[in-house]
């Protein structure tokens, strides 16, 4: 999985931006404050991103933050919101208000960002409420030494989730994994270990 890129700024557009590296360019969709954090074109920048796996179409989406794609993970493993969704909430709402919009279950201002109805507003405070709740403002969710330590158990996590299963699911299936000793050798390999045992 591709977990950022380093390299150069070489367009910025409405949704997407190209990443110069190592003379290959990469199409990144981002969020609109995403983008309005990129340096000028020709800069030098690192961008995070999220690879989005489907049977016809790898999409590639970057973001600004660690607190940023957190965010994205967390909308993204609710039904009915896919990445595209999950990016035009994130150009909406910036994550800290997010956050404060689903813990006081504030519909209306969930609704504002196009593409959101109520049932998804509903949906999102309460899948996410006690998510939010139970976490500090940085993680939103994700601790990075709390059964996510590993890269292999991050990408076969994200790689699970791309694939439309829960994060709970994902990391769950991981675990399992990891205490059999299974967590190991090619990721694709590792994946497809994963897929069985979140399946059973």
């Amino acid at each position: 999985m591709i977990d950022q890129l380093h390299g150069l700024v070489e367009k910025k557009a409405l949704n997407y931006a190209i990443i110069f590296v190592n003379g290959i360019g990469y199409k990144v969709m981002m969020s609109i404050k995403g983008l309005e954090s990129l340096p000028p074109k020709g800069s030098d920048t690192v961008v995070l991103t999220y690879l989005h796996v489907r049977e016809d179409v790898l999409d590639l989406y970057g973001f600004a933050s660690k607190k940023e794609r957190n965010t994205f993970h967390l909308l993204v493993s609710i039904s009915g919101i896919g990445p595209k969704l999950a990016l035009t909430i994130l150009s909406g709402i910036q994550p800290s208000r997010l956050k404060n919009y689903v813990i006081a279950g504030d519909v209306a201002a969930l609704t504002s960002v196009p593409g959101v109805g109520a049932k998804t507003a509903k949906r999102m405070i309460v899948e996410l409420k006690e998510k939010f709740i139970k976490t500090d403002d940085e993680s939103l969710g994700f601790e990075d030494n709390n059964g996510m330590g590993s890269q292999i158990f991050k990408d076969v996590v994200n790689a699970l989730i791309s694939l439309g299963y829960k994060a709970h699911h994902a990391k769950k299936a991981c675990t399992e994994l990891e205490k059999n000793g299974e967590l190991s050798g090619e990721l694709e390999s590792v994946i497809k270990k994963a897929l069985k045992q979140v399946m059973s």
